[in-house]
């Protein structure tokens, strides 16, 4: 069974992700060209080095020290996903909360724990005051079928740090 919970910044290290596998083969993503969205071609893997870990585990620890959220999935004691949401709600009349990361182990994707950390990240975004998650994702065609299945649509104001740091993201947003 798959346990749930948020986690405190001394709990995030590297020896946490072991047994978590972040590969994702994406062959079709979306794009948006001329004003229109369409899925294209964009055959890669993604996965992360261990720089990448380093950064994430900075990341996450900042987000629980700034009295943001990080909450995780574990299966017998393993780490399978996670979800990070930032303290700040900005946006103006939009009243976003940043869900800063989203993600589960290959290995136990389609089981229902990305959907369980979503829900937890709206309830958590909703109890700070928030109107709408802000989530700048992932264009692979997968991940955006999740995040449609969760209620997410293209958001009405974009966060230009985001677009700026991750030109090929779709920036969507989810009414709490």
């Amino acid at each position: 069974m798959v346990e749930y919970k948020a986690l405190q910044s001394e709990e995030i290290n590297r020896e946490l992700f072991n047994d978590f596998i972040r590969r994702q083969v994406v062959t079709k993503c979306w794009r948006k060209e001329n004003g229109k969205w369409a899925i294209k071609d964009a055959p890669f893997v993604d996965d992360w080095t261990e720089g990448d870990y380093q950064i994430l585990v900075s990341c996450l620890r900042n987000t629980v020290l700034s009295e943001g959220l990080v909450c995780a999935a574990f299966l017998d004691g393993k780490l399978k996903g996670f979800v990070s949401v930032e303290p700040e709600v900005f946006g103006g009349e939009q009243r976003y909360c940043d869900l800063s990361s989203i993600h589960v182990s290959e290995d136990v994707r389609g089981n229902g724990v990305g959907r369980t950390l979503f829900l937890a990240a709206k309830k958590w975004a909703r109890e700070r005051g928030a109107g709408k998650l802000y989530i700048s994702a992932h264009s692979a065609a997968e991940t955006q079928a999740f995040y449609k299945s969760m209620g997410c649509v293209e958001a009405e104001v974009y966060s230009q740090k985001h677009v700026e740091d991750e030109p090929f993201d779709c920036q969507l947003e989810c009414v709490l």
